[in-house]
């Protein structure tokens, strides 16, 4: 533990990276990281017990989304969740009949700005045959539905908001779309999930994934919405956990945070929302005052009340950032051995290479002050200014 005063530490800007565990839920986990020891599956008193947390942990996960309890799967996180659903719904298919062999039904759809926890499950049924169409974006970010194949498509994927730029996907009509097109839909709600109100039945969703580290719940904990008669096979075998889909001994501890953290998103929603958005156009105002040029890559609208992209104009957002130690966020790029290159998020919106590597994404969580506001700018100004 940082023996750091408050004041001294940097501002944590960097909350669709990861999100701390909220204090509840680190109470709420805690004594199955500790006394009670049980495995779910044994019949002994300690195992009921455990059971019982992790059936309520269900409920709560469940109630958030508003799915029914049984059409809930706990995973160890996002990406095996995205994984489960996308590998396992088209292995269930192919056994079917919809075998990437044939003509009719071996399509499937997913979008530009996917994070790779699709993106690269996308790639192996491209690789397995099956007619991966990817959907292009706006300048905003926003996926384009026009090139959506009306007939014949087995599955679609899109995230239903853009991790990077905050973008709120139209994920209600491609799941309409995809429906009308005879196919299966998931979305990848791990940023949009404690952020904005999602709830399976107005999206229109056969699946659904969620990460408990980005809902304030630990690492290694997710789960997986699968609407009932919706056909999905494991990738995993070897015991009947999770009703068969995802064997293996649950994470208690894990499992008990995300519900608590479920419990804890839903009944702050609004407030959260409402006061990150105010925060998010405070900075912007500060920033846009404070550097001529800016460029806001976030969409103003239908984005993530928390999120800010930007690019710093004839900078590289990287050395900003490293000339600004008061904040901690991150950038619009990767750097490989002394090499810069764009996030491919950007080139799908159309950035030139100038933009993309003078972005930085600046996310903020439900302990972000105005304090903290303040100070980040002021911060990433004078970075901006020393870097030139």
């Amino acid at each position: 533990m940082s023996s750091r005063p408050d004041d001294a530490r940097p501002v944590y800007l960097d909350h669709n990276g990861t999100t701390p565990v909220a204090p509840e839920v680190a109470e709420a986990m805690w004594p199955y990281l500790t006394e009670h020891c049980g495995n779910p599956s044994s019949a002994t008193p300690a195992g009921r017990l455990a059971r019982r947390a992790v059936d309520d942990a269900r409920e709560r996960v469940a109630t958030l989304i508003g799915a029914s309890a049984d059409e809930v799967t706990f995973t160890s996180g996002g990406t095996e969740a995205n994984n489960l659903a996308i590998r396992g719904v088209t292995a269930a298919l192919r056994r079917a009949g919809a075998s990437p062999a044939a003509d009719v039904s071996s399509t499937v759809v997913t979008s530009a700005v996917e994070h790779p926890a699709t993106s690269a499950p996308m790639a192996l049924l491209a690789r397995d045959g099956w007619d991966v169409v990817t959907l292009p974006v706006t300048r905003a970010g926003h996926v384009d539905l026009a090139p959506l194949p009306r007939d014949h498509v087995a599955f679609g994927s899109i995230i239903l908001a853009q991790n990077e730029t905050g973008a709120i996907q139209p994920v209600r009509e491609f799941a309409a779309s995809v429906h009308a097109a005879g196919g299966l839909v998931h979305t990848d709600a791990a940023q949009a999930v404690g952020k904005i109100g999602v709830d399976v039945d107005d999206l229109g969703v056969d699946l659904l994934s969620l990460a408990g580290h980005k809902l304030y719940a630990p690492k290694a904990v997710g789960a997986l919405y699968v609407r009932r008669g919706t056909p999905i096979e494991p990738l995993v075998v070897g015991a009947g956990q999770e009703r068969g889909l995802r064997p293996g001994t649950e994470n208690v501890a894990g499992i008990v945070g995300l519900g608590r953290a479920a419990q804890l998103a839903l009944s702050r929603l609004a407030d959260d929302a409402a006061r990150m958005m105010s925060l998010r156009d405070e900075l912007w105002r500060r920033l846009s005052t404070a550097v001529p040029g800016l460029v806001r890559l976030s969409p103003a609208q239908n984005c993530l009340p928390n999120t800010l992209m930007i690019s710093l104009p004839g900078r590289l957002g990287r050395e900003v950032l490293e000339a600004a130690p008061d904040v901690e966020a991150s950038t619009g790029s990767a750097c490989h051995a002394g090499i810069d290159s764009p996030a491919t998020t950007l080139v799908a919106m159309g950035c030139d290479d100038g933009v993309s590597l003078g972005a930085i994404r600046l996310t903020l969580g439900r302990a972000t002050t105005s304090a903290d506001i303040d100070r980040a700018a002021t911060s990433l100004v004078a970075a901006f200014r020393h870097v030139a």
